[in-house]
């Protein structure tokens, strides 16, 4: 099966050539180089990387921090490679998805980071309960005065946390939009961002339109995707979801956009839930008619 390589550095000043030399004497045959912080989990190269990689890949990094630096990342991309029916391999590290032993190290390292996450929560209420035994009360004061300069911290506090979420999921909904809108109306944009995601991690169109409007507001997104979407003939409906998927990934075969329109529950020009690659053509072929290509 093809040996994907992923090789990052954190600054200029670094060189991801030796990375790369040992992706590529493991077996890569092909190679991906990026300068980003292990922290940023919204890198370009990476989110094409999982977006193109199939059924039957296997993502190689020389170490575990090359791609994560927290387990629930690592665990989140591993989750979508699985998704995808595709493997991950640490050289230097004792994970290989593709065999036994590797799946089992996974099962642990999630066990372990849901026992982490209980035992936070435990802390937590244990602290909060010995705090009220003691009669003090676990909340700022300027928020039971009504505090207007503690209210506006607050709100700027949850406003960072709502916005350092989104960025660690813009990899997988800020492309589609920025391509899509307004050409396409919401609901469809919505079924191609979710066609390649597991359940667990879907969007909502409610929740979509709340982060395009976050990054509006900050200058991250134009404010022309928020324009209504103009009236298309019904005809044209289907060639534009096709080409939507297309844009995103210029190399997927027929065969795997079939399988999302599929797992989309989108329909075939004739009624029928099952798709042919010759259908996915003819589509193909009339949106670049329609310069949607």
């Amino acid at each position: 099966m093809p040996l994907i390589g992923y090789a990052r550095v954190s600054t200029e000043d670094q060189t991801p050539l030796p990375q790369s030399q040992a992706l590529k004497s493991a077996g890569c045959v092909e190679i991906h180089e990026e300068q980003a912080s292990g922290g940023d989990r919204a890198r370009p190269v990476l989110a094409r990387v999982l977006e193109q990689i199939g059924k039957g890949d296997t993502l190689v990094v020389v170490r575990i921090d090359r791609l994560a630096r927290s387990l629930s990342h690592l665990l989140e991309v591993i989750e979508r490679l699985e998704a995808k029916g595709a493997f991950f391999r640490s050289i230097q590290d004792p994970i290989d998805t593709g065999s036994p032993q590797g799946k089992f190290t996974l099962q642990v390292l999630g066990a372990a980071a849901e026992f982490e996450r209980a035992l936070i929560r435990e802390r937590t209420k244990a602290g909060l309960a010995s705090a009220r035994t003691k009669g003090r009360v676990g909340e700022n004061p300027g928020l039971r005065a009504r505090d207007p300069a503690a209210l506006r911290k607050v709100r700027l506090a949850r406003q960072d946390g709502y916005m350092e979420r989104l960025n660690e999921t813009a990899q997988d909904w800020v492309p589609h939009v920025r391509r899509l809108r307004p050409d396409l109306a919401w609901e469809d944009v919505v079924r191609i961002i979710n066609g390649p995601l597991p359940e667990a991690r879907r969007w909502t169109q409610s929740r979509l339109l709340r982060a395009v409007h976050a990054y509006v507001r900050d200058g991250f997104l134009p404010a022309t995707v928020l324009d209504r979407a103009g009236p298309r003939a019904r005809d044209d409906r289907l060639p534009a979801i096709v080409a939507g998927i297309k844009g995103a990934d210029p190399d997927i075969t027929l065969q795997a956009i079939c399988a999302r329109l599929e797992n989309m529950r989108e329909r075939t020009p004739r009624g029928r839930t099952s798709w042919q690659p010759s259908s996915v053509k003819m589509l193909l072929e009339r949106a670049e008619r329609l310069g949607m290509l």
